[in-house]
């Protein structure tokens, strides 16, 4: 039996998490579970999965969660980061699901790797504001992270039996989201109610915008380069329409590996849960004569130019990626609010990079001031859309 702690539990992740646990109940007990302020589902989840603690959001959703559980049978309800971190850190834990969605993640999560608890892995954001701290703090510990996210998952599936230095290149496959065909005057009218109407996968409204800016593969990019230590010039983006393959690894010899399946979070979270065993599955199987065809196509930065300002991030390193990051957040929260157009969240993130001098990542102090002056500024960028004419984004990123 292995005891989970899942943050960010009443999220896509969180919820397919617990979809994998209630498939197997020999396998898995919860013994926390970390959300935000959906305390309705939380009381849903608390009443069939019994765990001993929870985290929520703030002190007022802590109260409306109680209030929607009389008979709390000794439920220990926390609050906020250190709630988190709390859940994070309980020595009884095997394995703590870190699913949290964005920079609130990194504390929590490095903190249950300091305490040398095993990490599966589906916060990007860990690994794209710290992940040299991140990565130190697993060697120390000797842990391995688990990756949950589809295709560094598929990476990791595919590097399994084979040295590191034999790695060319790591291939990471790009739905291209709901706009991939549409012009650049057709993005300039694009709605929140558009963008979050992904073809493939079911996701929370903040990954769903990032993939249709393709900014959620640049995250992904800053991710793969930490998580297997290879430079972004190791890594390339190809769109994949179909969402089958996951990703690939190239190897010196000329050999590609890959790893297929259906577009279902499922698989990734159980291969994650369980490593090294697998898990049977209640889905359907993937069937390649039904598919047809799997196509391919390169990324277009000229579109898309948010992922080119993630790989610069990438290429320039130190606080940079925390500052695309926290302008990222920003940018699409106020896209979601209707307060800035869909190209607008590009622009932000441009000019929040070209004012920030890039300085050596040496501590999680100095990564969560460089996230709040950045959010700060980006907040401070923002304005009544323009029109598209006045959007200019360009990949710049200064380093001294």
């Amino acid at each position: 039996m292995k005891n989970l702690a899942i943050l960010g539990s009443t999220g896509s992740i969180g919820r397919n998490a617990l979809a994998v646990v209630a498939q197997h109940p020999e396998e898995f007990a919860v013994l926390g579970l970390g959300a935000g302020k959906n305390v309705r589902l939380l009381a849903e989840q608390i009443s069939r999965f019994r765990p001993a603690r929870v985290s929520v959001q703030d002190a007022d959703s802590a109260a409306a969660l109680a209030q929607l559980l009389p008979d709390q049978n000794g439920l220990e309800i926390l609050v906020g980061t250190e709630g988190a971190m709390a859940l994070a850190t309980d020595p009884q834990n095997h394995l703590v699901v870190s699913a949290m969605v964005g920079a609130v993640g990194l504390q929590p999560t490095l903190a249950a790797l300091e305490h040398g608890i095993p990490v599966a892995l589906a916060n990007k954001e860990t690994l794209v504001m710290a992940g040299p701290l991140v990565m130190a703090a697993a060697r120390r510990q000797g842990i391995t992270i688990i990756p949950i996210d589809s295709e560094h998952s598929a990476i990791f599936q595919s590097l399994q039996g084979h040295r590191p230095q034999d790695i060319r290149r790591l291939w990471l496959t790009a739905s291209g989201g709901p706009f991939l065909h549409h012009s650049r005057e057709q993005l300039t009218t694009v709605t929140p109610a558009q963008a979050l109407n992904h073809p493939n996968w079911s996701m929370g409204p903040k990954i769903t915008v990032d993939s249709a800016t393709m900014m959620n593969k640049g995250l992904e990019v800053i991710e793969a380069s930490m998580l297997f230590q290879l430079p972004p010039e190791q890594i390339a983006v190809h769109i994949h329409p179909q969402s089958i393959i996951h990703s690939l690894v190239e190897y010196i010899d000329g050999s590609v590996i890959a790893q297929l399946g259906i577009p279902d979070m499922r698989v990734p979270i159980a291969y994650a849960l369980a490593y090294p065993r697998r898990l049977p599955l209640d889905l359907p199987p993937l069937d390649l004569f039904q598919v047809g065809q799997l196509t391919f196509e390169p990324p277009d930065l000229e579109r898309f130019p948010s992922l080119g300002l993630a790989f610069a991030a990438a290429r320039t390193g130190g606080t940079a990626p925390a500052v695309l990051n926290a302008a990222n957040e920003v940018a699409v929260a106020a896209f979601l609010a209707e307060k800035l157009p869909f190209l607008g969240i590009c622009q932000i993130i441009a000019q929040t990079l070209k004012a920030h001098q890039a300085q050596a990542l040496t501590s999680l102090d100095q990564v969560l001031r460089v996230d709040r002056w950045a959010r700060e500024f980006a907040h401070n960028l923002i304005s009544p859309p323009s029109g598209a004419d006045a959007l200019i984004c360009t990949p710049e990123v200064r380093r001294e």
